[in-house]
């Protein structure tokens, strides 16, 4: 068994780790630290839990697990590791964005692999140090990195995409208030979104000169999810994309290429994204879906643990949206 560790166990992305952990046939939770909850039992932050399992959060770490997730808030990743000096055969997979960007996979020793699998595996498959990708930033490299790969991201892209309150963390704001976003939708850091750099830096992996990137994120009055519309100019017939893309994910377990389509119920709660391509004159829409808490947190985190240790890659994943 994979003695797991989990750093920042109260959250969203800490919740849904502890449930999908429970469930893994290869895995044993070792410990769920939180600095705030010690003591409690882990079914006080996460009452979904309740009947399932009788952990209690901790303020020790275990050096040695096997596998440590780190759940914990931007900037924070990087503090905890200078506190905390794991074992040299702990495989760590960081949620956060401090390790994401090349300029930053390199720490302390440690060089951090880009973990989204659909185009790295092989380098996952052999890392130690794992950056797990952002929530948009998933949703948004899967409608796109077919199309780069057949260096076709030539033109301008627009994207428009809209995210459950979960994708703001659990603490509270303004703008994740009950009272303000339901029956309510706005955008916020219009083209300027953090996500954009890990965008671009897989993009030119494959394509070293692409079009400009102009991203809109919305906040959606829902919970969980993420869909994303992104469109471009493409010259070839909706049959030459539909074989780009279906050829680039054809060994990919958690993306499907759809023929009707796409909604956010039929992935939320999913390791799943969901892909469909729609021609209109001589532009290509792409649009993407995948539960920001799973696809675009936990769930990946988990794939990129299977790959790691040699597992199947959706050991413990096949989980069952809810459409009605």
């Amino acid at each position: 068994m994979i003695k797991a560790g989990i750093i920042g166990g109260s959250g969203y992305t800490g919740g849904e780790l502890i449930r999908i952990l429970l469930n893994h046939p290869a895995t044993e939770i070792d410990f769920v630290f939180s600095t705030t909850r010690a003591g409690k039992k882990v079914t006080t932050a996460h009452p979904d839990l309740l009947g399932t399992t009788d952990l209690e959060f901790t303020g020790d770490v275990n050096l040695d697990v096997n596998v440590v997730f780190l759940c914990l808030g931007h900037g924070n990743s990087t503090e905890f590791l200078k506190e905390h000096h794991f074992s040299e055969d702990t495989v760590i997979i960081d949620l956060s964005n401090d390790f994401r960007l090349h300029a930053d996979a390199d720490f302390d020793g440690k060089q951090f692999v880009y973990g989204l699998p659909e185009l790295n595996k092989s380098d996952i498959e052999n890392a130690h140090y794992i950056a797990n990708p952002g929530c948009f930033a998933t949703a948004i490299q899967l409608a796109l990195l077919p199309l780069a790969k057949a260096n076709l991201l030539k033109n301008e892209v627009h994207i428009n995409a809209v995210t459950g309150s979960t994708g703001a963390g659990v603490s509270p704001s303004p703008t994740s208030h009950f009272s303000w976003r339901n029956n309510n939708v706005s955008w916020y850091k219009p083209f300027t979104h953090q996500h954009l750099g890990e965008i671009n830096e897989s993009l030119h992996s494959l394509q070293e000169n692409t079009g400009n990137l102009f991203f809109m994120p919305n906040r959606g009055n829902f919970t969980r999810g993420i869909l994303a519309t992104s469109y471009t100019k493409f010259d070839g017939s909706l049959a030459d994309a539909k074989k780009i893309y279906q050829e680039f994910y054809k060994d990919a377990v958690f993306t499907q290429i759809s023929e009707e389509p796409i909604n956010l119920k039929q992935v939320v709660n999913t390791n799943q994204c969901h892909i469909h391509l729609h021609k209109h004159e001589d532009v290509l829409l792409i649009t993407s879906a995948i539960d920001n808490l799973l696809k675009g947190a936990s769930g990946q985190a988990v794939q990129n643990m299977n790959l790691i240790f040699g597992l199947e890659e959706n050991l413990g994943l096949n989980l069952k949206a809810g459409v009605f």
